[in-house]
């Protein structure tokens, strides 16, 4: 197994019934306080995309920012929020979705990506794909061109991917 992926498997830690109870969380925030494990994430994240010409990296509140701004820097792209409803200051398309545990609503800079740009969404997590879902819906009525939606973990037993029939997914880790 890559080295890397080792070092990132050992900063993940499951939380038992959070946010709710039967759910079983992945935490990666000890990943954060680990330099080594979390350029290897990053780096696993951007590596097939290096010679893509990624024009913009898409993040959603709030967990994406924190993998969106790094993956963004190391591929040379710009980085744009996506947040929940009334966070951003400026004129904004919303969408609402449905995820594993209820509902809600997304929304985006109505300038924040240009007709045409190259678009890779991320997010921590893959589950049932609704919040990468409404991210896409968000990009395609900008006309950005999505390339792909790159996730940290992918619980696979969800089929999130499933959701996402049209757009390339990339993930670091799979439970």
């Amino acid at each position: 197994m890559d080295q890397r992926i080792e070092r990132i498997e050992q900063r993940i830690r499951d939380v038992l019934d959070f946010p709710k109870p039967g759910i079983v969380f992945k935490d990666w925030m000890p990943l954060l306080a680990d330099p080594v494990a979390l350029r290897d994430a990053v780096s696993l994240l951007a590596e097939p995309f290096r010679n893509e010409s990624i024009d913009q990296v898409v993040g959603m509140e709030a967990r994406g920012f924190l993998l969106g701004v790094p993956l963004a820097l190391e591929l040379s792209a710009g980085f744009v929020p996506v947040r929940k409803p009334g966070k951003l200051p400026s004129a904004t398309h919303a969408v609402d979705y449905e995820l594993e545990y209820g509902s809600d609503t997304l929304e985006i800079h109505a300038d924040a990506v240009e007709s045409g740009q190259r678009v890779l969404i991320v997010d921590d997590l893959l589950a049932t794909g609704g919040t990468a879902g409404a991210t896409v819906k968000l990009v395609e009525r900008l006309k950005g061109q999505v390339v792909a939606c790159v996730f940290l973990i992918e619980l696979d037993f969800l089929s999130g991917r499933a959701n996402l029939p049209e757009c390339r997914v990339h993930s670091v880790l799979h439970y």
